[in-house]
């Protein structure tokens, strides 16, 4: 290997060349004349690169939507899950984006999807943290074609319980269609009586349901919820059936 010394260095292929950089300092070496792969080295790097299609359009769908920073390790970890997945992407379900929390740490029983597309998360004594007050509850929800590498459709629902007080549950249609993977990520954060949210170790978004979907997608969903959802997706809705004073956005 050889090391740069230009004024400004660079990474990637450049002719024959590939610059890259080790412990801040940059190389060159040259490109191999001929590349011999077995066909179980083919197959293994056709599937790496249809699981890192699938990781990117995935994360691309959530990022934009996610207030977390999600750990260094997410994109391997999340390419490894689609490999071992396959065609069954249900097997992605409980994947975390932050590995050092998960919604677990504040839901003592897991939310569910139901059929309808109604995420229900069932009544429940809420964790209780050191400082935290309430929870602010994100469900994002995406329809993927990985055919076409494609998101369809795609909803954010933004929920606020109070930490203080009891939890009767609450169901949350998802006005997600269209032919494809319904892929429904949970985010909560553990916030301060000041507004402000905690540390990682209280910032969750785990992918808690994935389902496959039809065209023209209807949904079935009940008229009324049991707490009231918004019929704007920018006004915050209030309350008073629900004891934990739940305020449900949709964006």
């Amino acid at each position: 290997m050889a090391k740069q010394i230009s004024i400004i260095p660079f990474t990637g292929k450049l002719g024959n060349l590939i610059g890259y950089e080790r412990n801040g300092q940059y190389f060159l070496r040259s490109m191999p004349e001929t590349v011999r792969q077995t066909a179980a080295t083919r197959r293994a790097a056709r599937r790496f690169g249809l699981a890192s299609r699938k990781g990117a359009l995935i994360r691309h769908a959530f990022y934009g939507d996610l207030d977390i920073r999600c750990d260094n390790g997410h994109i391997n970890r999340l390419n490894k899950a689609l490999i071992a997945a396959g065609s069954n992407y249900a097997a992605i379900k409980g994947f975390r984006f932050n590995q050092h929390a998960g919604i677990d740490r504040f839901f003592t029983v897991a939310p569910k999807l139901f059929r309808n597309n109604t995420l229900h998360i069932p009544p429940q004594t809420l964790a209780r943290h050191k400082g935290i007050t309430a929870l602010e509850v994100k469900v994002i929800a995406a329809s993927f074609s990985f055919t076409s590498h494609q998101v369809s459709s795609a909803e954010v629902v933004i929920l606020k319980i109070d930490a203080n007080k009891p939890f009767e549950g609450i169901n949350v249609p998802l006005d997600v269609t269209g032919d494809g993977t319904l892929v429904v990520t949970l985010q909560v954060r553990g916030m301060h009586e000041d507004g402000s949210s905690c540390n990682r170790q209280y910032l969750a978004a785990d992918i808690i349901a994935v389902t496959e979907q039809q065209a023209p997608g209807s949904l079935n969903k009940p008229k009324y919820p049991q707490v009231g959802v918004l019929p704007s997706r920018t006004a915050p809705y209030n309350t008073d059936a629900h004891a934990s004073q739940s305020v449900i956005q949709r964006e």
